[in-house]
């Protein structure tokens, strides 16, 4: 029942957060004709959102905070909060995508640092990142004594807010580089603007990192879809997978199930529900 009722919540709250980054603002009138819940429930929710800094309440309501606009860059440790359980699943998913003796590319974010913690075991694995968050997890694992961590390669360039190396120095680097798989995040993800982020330089050296890679791995929860960064970096087609978890709205499934060559619903994967027709390991 516990379990249930929470479900419920996630539910309603990803709704919620949906309207606030549609419309800009909810109400809480509004919500509980919507929701078919108490005005007490809603709040509660309300609650739950401003305290991850996704909404910020006002009287009658809650507005969208900055966070939700185009611009605004969050760092890597507000990000790390934030659909915790939602990463961690997507997490187990996309690591499974990866063979051992690849040469596997990581961009910044914090859904991608998930994917390397459970990468640090595969044999022969050379990670390419221009994460300081992954490097720094890759570097710690190589000084545990067992010798299993996998080769790292540091891309270099400029950190941004969310501690991800960008500009000249990490294209170049990127560019004169040929990699099996790149597990890629997103700020925001629709079906009009692709994968987006607020920082251009960020979205220059994402360019690179796709143009990089073999096969591409995208890893975004569903609290990315519907939001639209400063700047594009990628259209959804170019997606082999797109690793997701089981709060993605039935439209968005849609949509991504005919966008991308394979739509992986953590959890839901086994069912072969979701699935285009040009996925496959790398």
């Amino acid at each position: 029942m516990a379990e249930q009722a929470a479900q419920l919540a996630h539910q309603r709250r990803a709704f919620i957060l949906d309207a606030v980054r549609r419309d800009g603002t909810v109400r809480v009138a509004d919500l509980v004709g919507q929701l078919g819940v108490s005005d007490m429930t809603i709040r509660r929710d309300l609650d739950a959102l401003a305290r991850r800094g996704a909404v910020e309440k006002v009287y009658g309501g809650a507005v969208a905070t900055a966070g939700t606009s185009g611009a605004h860059e969050p760092g890597f440790d507000a990000k790390s909060h934030l659909e915790s359980a939602a990463k961690a699943a997507i997490a187990d998913t996309a690591a499974a995508l990866v063979e051992p003796g690849s040469v596997v590319a990581l961009s910044g974010g914090t859904t991608a640092h998930a994917v390397a913690a459970r990468l640090l075991g595969v044999p022969r694995l050379t990670i390419v990142t221009n994460s300081l968050p992954v490097a720094d997890l890759v570097r710690a694992a190589g000084h545990d004594g067992t010798g299993a961590a996998p080769t790292l390669l540091l891309t270099g360039g400029s950190p941004t807010p969310s501690a991800a190396l960008v500009g000249p120095l990490a294209d170049l680097v990127i560019g004169a580089l040929h990699v099996d798989l790149l597990v890629l995040g997103a700020h925001g993800v629709t079906e009009e603007a692709g994968l987006t982020t607020p920082n251009l330089a960020e979205a220059q050296t994402n360019r690179a990192l796709v143009a990089s890679a073999r096969r591409i791995a995208v890893v975004a929860d569903h609290s990315k879809w519907g939001v639209v960064g400063l700047s594009g970096f990628a259209a959804l087609d170019r997606a082999d997978w797109f690793v997701t978890d089981a709060g993605m709205p039935a439209p968005a499934r849609a949509v991504l199930t005919e966008a991308v060559g394979e739509l992986l619903v953590a959890g839901e994967e086994e069912s072969g529900q979701y699935g285009g027709d040009h996925g496959g390991q790398p």
